[in-house]
């Protein structure tokens, strides 16, 4: 249950990032589709943040130390740019238009995310 409410959260925060960040975009042809659109999205963007960060983390520890941990935004844009890629790789209809976009939009799927867990219940997030 705490895995679909992961992904529920991370749709959202991204649907909500495709409000606000220009050059960031899901393009479905209606209501149903953005919305599959988004959970795939978000699914691939959970799968490649679990599988490469810790590996990246280990690797990139001193320039997360040199740089006093804003090296970390730019490894988050550059996964986004990862997700962009893999999902136009399944022909989804999302997009990130360059390093910018997704530079802007890794912060605002961190913070909309964040705030969707601050505002569920903690029982429910445990479940």
């Amino acid at each position: 249950m705490g895995f679909l409410i992961r992904l529920a959260i991370t749709a959202i925060a991204l649907w909500i990032t495709t409000l606000i960040v220009p050059g960031v975009e899901v393009t479905g042809r209606n209501g149903l589709n953005t919305v599959l659109t988004l959970v795939l999205v978000a699914l691939i963007f959970g799968v490649v943040n679990a599988v490469l960060k810790p590996v990246i983390k280990v690797f990139g520890c001193v320039f997360y130390l040199l740089t006093l941990g804003l090296f970390a935004l730019v490894v988050n844009a550059l996964l986004f740019l990862l997700t962009d890629w893999i999902a136009r790789g399944l022909d989804l209809p999302f997009h990130v238009d360059g390093f910018w976009a997704a530079f802007w939009g890794a912060i605002v799927m961190a913070v909309a995310s964040w705030l969707i867990s601050v505002v569920l219940p903690d029982s429910l997030e445990e479940r």
